[in-house]
């Protein structure tokens, strides 16, 4: 790599990566309560997790992600063991 280039790459910041995570995960999480379970659950409960292993300045944030994230496999049981869907129904 030139000088030139090297000046312009983007500096990493394994923190704010954290937090990031922190955040997504808490996001999906909340979202994949309503939306599609089967996969915003898990991906919150790994974002949380990784969050957390990266030492997050927000570990308050990543642990909630990873509840809601549980809550949202727990709530995709419940409708599949409850009319065999895997989506919410209203009628």
């Amino acid at each position: 790599m030139s000088p030139r280039t090297a000046s312009r790459a983007r500096p990493v910041n394994p923190v704010r990566d954290a937090d990031a995570m922190a955040v997504t995960s808490f996001v999906l999480g909340l979202v994949g309560l309503l939306v599609m379970n089967l996969v915003l659950g898990p991906t919150a409960v790994v974002l949380g997790a990784l969050a957390l292993w990266r030492r997050t300045g927000r570990p308050g944030r990543a642990r909630l992600g990873i509840a809601l994230g549980a809550a949202d496999v727990v709530v995709l049981a419940c409708l599949v063991t409850a009319d065999g869907t895997w989506s919410w129904s209203l009628a």
